[in-house]
């Protein structure tokens, strides 16, 4: 891969490296609330978050020919977790809604 090309990744990369962190942050935190039974999809929607943003970064990172399908997936589950973490009032949910969405934003910039 060009160093011109990895240079274009540099945000994207940076944003789901945030996203990754966010979101198993966030995860971390929702199993130790109260009501926990009623955080089970935002738990799930962190997990497949951070694992496809870590599959991205990593295809980034490489210089693989797949970085844009790749990033176009990732976009979609970082939408859906966004949406998701946004619903709930606890401030890490917010915090993993904003990182997902420049997440998205991101990854959808270097997918075309």
């Amino acid at each position: 891969m060009s160093h011109e090309k990895y240079e274009d990744y540099q945000e994207c990369i940076a944003a789901c490296h945030a996203c990754i962190v966010a979101c198993n942050h966030c995860a971390a935190c929702c199993l130790q609330e109260a009501h926990v039974q009623h955080l089970v999809r935002c738990i799930a929607l962190d997990t497949d978050c951070a694992q496809v943003c870590q599959l991205a970064l990593s295809f980034m990172a490489g210089g693989s020919d797949h970085v844009p399908p790749v990033c176009r997936v990732c976009a979609d589950v970082c939408e859906a977790c966004a949406d998701e973490c946004a619903e709930h009032d606890a401030d890490h949910c917010q915090q993993c809604a904003e990182a997902c969405r420049r997440c998205a934003r991101a990854c959808l910039a270097v997918a075309g």
